[in-house]
């Protein structure tokens, strides 16, 4: 049950992101009322409504921005239109949380800089990830020094599924594994280095009827070391994520999709081979504690840590990395 003065969200659309995950999440935050949900089918806006016990359905986009009783909006639409939505929300006076990747382009991310600047409303990318203890713990064993200094993260994020009626089959509506999977090691990579990497290089294997980046295999450069990463729409599910220190290294078992059901673990590995532990952390629901990140920001509680201008930074690598796709050559960001 949401405690008084919650802060009252609508729902932009009835993705599966959203009616499995995040609303759930949101409805076991004490401080969060999902208040409406939108559809440009209005059934559908009433079936979730029902479902999730949503008090209010709406029929367009534009009538859930318009509602004075709402405080933030969650936009998870399909990429192209995250960007065109997120802008109305904004200028309605709505705090935005977007879901990944938050534009098709830095360049278009940055007309929600300019929006967040004008409406002065919080703007912000779903990155869920960086809100999980166990990403809060393997950050803070690498500022400890832990492994001594970091060096190398590498990563994998794949899963299988080729449809053609699928959004994240179409290129001009920004799908590909780039777009959907391959921002997370970006983003990670660039946290846990606490650095902006100087360039980048891509090998993008393109489906050859969908045109979609299929398979992709990436590397950063940072000023103190290196991030590299596959992945792909085409192949066996999985996901994994090392970080390699000078005197150790830690590894995620799943790294993204972490069970809100069940505990999560890591693995810290020191010089000896045999000098290893597996790390266990009590369940936690990272789409639950980024909805309750977002509400103490909007009431002053605490600094936004990741705000626009992180989100045009993660566009500007991608942007480079379909750069590299073309050129065959390391890009500068």
């Amino acid at each position: 049950m949401s405690e008084p003065n919650s802060l009252r969200w609508g729902i932009l659309g009835a993705a599966r992101i959203a009616t499995a995950k995040v609303i759930p999440a949101m409805l076991a935050t004490p401080r969060a009322r999902v208040a409406a949900i939108a559809s440009r089918d209005l059934a559908k806006a009433r079936t979730a409504a029902a479902e999730l016990r949503i008090a209010t359905a709406y029929g367009s986009y534009e009538e859930l921005i318009d509602d004075p009783d709402i405080d933030a909006i969650y936009n998870p639409l399909p990429n192209h239109l995250h960007v065109p939505w997120s802008l109305r929300a904004a200028a309605a006076g709505k705090h935005v949380l977007c879901e990944k990747p938050i534009a098709l382009s830095a360049v278009e991310a940055r007309t929600l800089k300019a929006a967040h600047e004008r409406y002065g409303v919080l703007i912000g990318e779903a990155f869920m990830v960086r809100t999980h203890p166990q990403w809060i713990a393997v950050q803070r064993l690498i500022a400890e020094g832990r492994i001594g200094p970091l060096r190398l993260i590498s990563g994998y994020f794949s899963y299988h599924r080729r449809d053609p009626n699928d959004i994240r089959s179409r290129p001009e509506f920004g799908g590909g594994a780039l777009m959907d999977i391959g921002c997370y090691p970006v983003t990670l990579a660039r946290w846990l280095f606490e650095r902006e990497p100087a360039r980048c290089i891509a090998q993008v294997e393109r489906d050859p009827d969908l045109r979609i980046d299929r398979l992709t295999s990436a590397m950063l450069e940072f000023p103190n070391g290196q991030a590299t990463f596959s992945c792909g729409t085409q192949l066996v599910p999985f996901q994994q994520m090392t970080i390699f220190g000078e005197r150790g290294r830690i590894e995620v078992e799943i790294p993204f999709n972490a069970p809100p059901d069940k505990p999560n673990r890591y693995f810290v590995q020191g010089m000896v081979m045999n000098e290893g532990k597996t790390h266990e952390l009590p369940v936690s629901d990272q789409y639950q504690r980024q909805a309750e990140a977002f509400g103490r920001v909007i009431r002053k509680e605490e600094n936004a840590a990741y705000g626009i201008k992180d989100a045009i930074q993660n566009m500007k690598i991608i942007d480079a990395f379909f750069r590299s796709e073309k050129s065959r050559k390391w890009e500068e960001v």
